[in-house]
């Protein structure tokens, strides 16, 4: 059966690139970006660009570091994951706007966002850039 075969490959391929595991020290620092962020968006309704920019460039980081704290990919597979997370969320915003529909939940659109912006674009490569430079920092990334 040739298409089982492709699979089986396929599932010792994805074992050769991705480790599942438990990294404790990814996962604290994931837990105080999330504390930080929720801090953001529930208290931070003043800090203007801070909580949405910075808020932006923390996101790509947590996602990065929830990523960090349960696989080994090889670099720069998790910050391109979380990378392309946050572009798929902009792009999900842009096709919101263009057609008319709105996030119902309040929270959600506090979380997810609900307008399309370049700058939030920027954002997320900037965190994309950090998060190469934590890759490269992180202990036991081999």
């Amino acid at each position: 059966m040739p298409g089982v075969r492709r699979q089986d490959a396929g599932r010792r391929a994805l074992r050769r690139h991705v480790r599942w595991r438990f990294d404790r020290a990814a996962a604290v620092w994931t837990l105080g970006l999330f504390v930080l962020l929720v801090l953001l968006a529930t208290l931070g309704a003043g800090l203007g660009w801070i909580r949405s920019f910075v808020g932006d460039v923390l996101a790509v980081l947590w996602l990065h570091g929830l990523l960090a704290s349960a696989m080994w990919l090889r670099p720069p597979m998790r910050p391109l994951l979380a990378l392309a997370v946050g572009l798929a969320i902009e792009a999900v915003q842009y096709v919101n706007q263009q057609m008319g529909w709105q996030v119902a939940s309040p929270v959600l659109r506090i979380v997810l966002g609900s307008t399309p912006d370049w700058l939030d674009v920027v954002a997320y490569l900037i965190g994309f850039g950090l998060a190469c430079l934590l890759e490269r920092r992180l202990p036991g990334r081999k």
